[in-house]
């Protein structure tokens, strides 16, 4: 079970890190892999909300690489 934590656990940091992205810079990764306009559109409060959750994605970095997880 614990491997399918770190996969979670990665993939919310994966999608975190994106919207970090698209609340700093307005560039959405997802859409540059999947071949669309990587700019999109966004209010002021949009994107305080994305940087907020792509700051709490990093936080969980060092989670990933945690010799114990208490599940």
């Amino acid at each position: 079970m614990v491997w399918l934590y770190r996969i979670a656990l990665a993939l919310v940091i994966i999608g975190a890190i994106n919207w970090l992205l698209v609340g700093l810079f307005q560039w959405d990764l997802v859409q540059v892999l999947s071949g669309a306009d990587p700019f999109r559109p966004s209010t002021l409060f949009s994107r305080i909300i994305y940087s907020l959750v792509g700051i709490g994605g990093l936080y969980l970095i060092p989670f990933l690489f945690k010799e114990k997880i208490n599940l």
